[in-house]
């Protein structure tokens, strides 16, 4: 089990998210003991969810969302009720759960929390766990270790209790059988289509209809303003970069701190785990014994008895190969053992939290102390970055004071500085990644304030990173400008008469689908077309939900579906088949899905339960209300 934790590539891609991007939740303090100041968009009993946290959970929603979709992100994809509303029960649904797992007392211990750590590459040196590169990650995202590890905790501590909610959802055989036998079905269907160039010569436009269209709705042919903008940055980074350490500076700190570049001990073993929890301690101990004898009298056939009889799967494949391992990586009992022994050497049957083990050394890394050369280069970065840090707390300062005295250029502050003053395209007030430093809404805001469009003068130093500050001040401005409606005309009488086209092709197919049902068949249907649930490949998406909702008693049957912007479309059932038999991979594949859905739905039903067993209440003017 011990390499089944370190292996876990899920668990290592959270927590790899949560240096790279802002918490999703709040400290331990701020859970239980937050005090309100009147702004409460939440109260979960005594617990309250403060408008400056929903506000926070907004904008950690909108930077996973710019992430994720690049050009295409559009603030206003959160600028709505369904939304926020969807965010704040987010953060209703973690403190529901926080309470139930400090009211069933889960708690995970240091060890865990250490492993975890332990086991991430962000805070690793050639392969080995580094202090100093865990603490210099977590300070150039503004965290400390006890903080971070106090919200990884909280984390893996939720992560346990939705873990035991999901492994309880059961499923019956009967259930799950006939799901997987309606998703297999194959329904023979055959279509007719009303296509909307069969109706676009049919329509005729009022007279007045396209100028009437322009007019009421102006917003849409509105040209936004834009403005162009020149802008400094001063980071952590930049100062870094403009820093000199000497070779001298560099071998003092190594001289005085070698007791960080002592590589420790490593160990590497092989084990044979037997778990409590399957068998009972008592049988799975009296197995243990009994192949520790097996072991003592083949000792060359371990691995095939670590194959065959090893409860962790991670190891077991592997023939109980952990690979290399130092002290604090595994769980005390074993690591005693482990490094008490010689290489080669076979143990007795350790007992852990885990089982009961039989553990072989096969191999020893002794302690060593890396020299100079090897780890000059690493040494300097960090002393650059800590350089950088001290320097950059003391200079932004000095850049907001100089930014805002001297408002009428960044030069001053460029020279002052040694920044380089970068001059932006056309922007909108709309954040946009392609747009670098300048895709901040706050520094957006503050190039089109009437104050920057009247006088252009600096905006204010806006923090649009951890560590990163940005001045900018506006060069250029267009105003907001509707388009003229000869220069539109084309493309609304062309919309007009689409909607039109889409229309008549929708009443014409409803009327010729109740004829069907009457039994008048005269439509000359397309080739029959053979689909199911799990490949509907063949017919529009729109229309797959429609088909499958068709009786298959009765045959024939017929449904009939719009299709925006294509027409209409008519569908004839004509046979409905048992699918195929699945093979053994695809029917446990879609019954992990089955599961999965189920796990999803109890886990819901479990969150209900919690809202009513405690006083949910919603404050809908505090949810409403925009950040100032």
């Amino acid at each position: 089990m011990f390499d089944a934790v370190r292996n876990n590539k899920r668990i290592v891609q959270v927590f790899l998210g949560l240096i790279i991007l802002p918490f999703a939740f709040f400290g331990v303090d701020s859970y239980m003991n937050n005090v309100g100041s009147g702004d409460e968009v939440a109260t979960i009993g005594d617990i309250k969810i403060t408008q400056q946290q929903f506000q926070q959970s907004v904008r950690d929603q909108q930077d996973r969302l710019r992430t994720q979709l690049g050009a295409q992100f559009d603030p206003k994809l959160l600028d709505n009720p369904e939304a926020r509303n969807a965010i704040l029960d987010d953060l209703i649904n973690q403190r529901l759960l926080m309470l139930e797992a400090n009211k069933k007392h889960m708690f995970v211990s240091d060890e865990a929390i250490r492993r975890t750590i332990g086991g991430i590459d962000a805070f690793k040196v050639d392969g080995q766990f580094s202090a100093e590169r865990y603490e210099a990650a977590l300070r150039g995202q503004g965290m400390s270790p006890a903080g971070f590890e106090a919200q990884l905790r909280q984390d893996m501590t939720l992560q346990q209790l939705a873990g035991a909610i999901s492994q309880s959802s059961l499923m019956a055989h009967t259930v799950s059988d006939r799901l997987l036998a309606l998703q297999t079905e194959k329904r023979e269907v055959m279509e007719f289509r009303l296509g909307l160039d069969a109706y676009l010569d049919k329509v005729k436009l009022a007279d007045g209809a396209v100028r009437k269209f322009y007019d009421e709705n102006s917003k849409q042919f509105e040209l936004p303003e834009q403005a162009k903008a020149e802008y400094v940055v001063l980071s952590m980074e930049t100062i870094g970069t403009q820093l000199t350490v000497s070779e001298a500076e560099i071998k003092a700190w190594y001289d005085g701190h070698k007791d960080k570049f002592r590589q420790p001990e490593e160990r590497r073993a092989s084990h044979i785990l037997i778990a409590s929890e399957k068998l009972g301690k008592d049988k799975a101990k009296t197995k243990a014994e009994v192949l520790l004898k097996d072991v003592q009298k083949n000792p060359a056939g371990f691995a095939d008895l670590a194959k065959k009889n090893s409860d962790d799967p991670g190891s077991a494949a592997k023939g109980g190969d952990l690979g290399f391992f130092g002290r604090g990586m595994m769980v005390k009992a074993f690591e005693e053992t482990a490094f008490n022994m010689k290489e080669g050497e076979i143990s007795g049957v350790v007992e852990s939290d885990f089982g009961f083990h039989i553990i072989k050394v096969t191999g020893i890394h002794a302690a060593k102390e890396k020299p100079f050369a090897e780890v000059k280069g690493e040494i300097e970065s960090e002393l650059k970055l800590a350089g950088a840090s001290r320097k950059f707390a003391e200079a932004a300062e000095a850049f907001s004071n100089t930014v805002y005295e001297q408002a009428d250029s960044l030069k001053p502050v460029a020279e002052k500085f040694k920044l380089t003053i970068k001059q932006s395209d056309w922007l909108g007030r709309q954040a946009n990644p392609a747009n670098g430093p300048l895709a901040n809404e706050k520094l957006l805001a503050a190039v089109f304030s009437e104050d920057s469009i009247k006088n252009k003068r600096n905006t204010e130093a806006v923090e649009i990173a951890t560590n990163t500050l940005v001045a900018a001040r506006l060069v250029d401005y267009k105003p907001a400008s509707l388009q003229p409606f000869d220069g539109v005309k084309a493309s609304i009488e062309t919309l007009l008469k689409r909607q039109e086209a889409q229309a008549q092709a929708k009443k014409d197919g409803e009327a010729r689908l109740e004829a069907l049902k009457k039994g008048e068949d005269k439509l000359a249907w397309g080739a029959a077309k053979s689909v199911s649930r799990l490949d509907s490949r063949m017919i529009p998406p729109p229309a797959a939900a429609a088909v499958f909702k068709m009786d298959g008693a009765t045959l024939p049957a017929y449904t009939g579906v719009e299709l925006p912007g294509s027409g209409y479309a008519l569908f004839k059932l004509s046979k409905v088949n048992s699918g195929e038999q699945l093979d053994a991979a695809r029917r446990q594949a879609l019954l992990g899905q089955l599961a999965n859905l189920s796990a999803q739905e109890d886990l819901r039903l479990y969150l209900a339960a919690l809202r009513s067993r405690y006083k949910v209440e919603i404050n809908q003017a505090a949810l409403e209300a925009k950040e100032k």
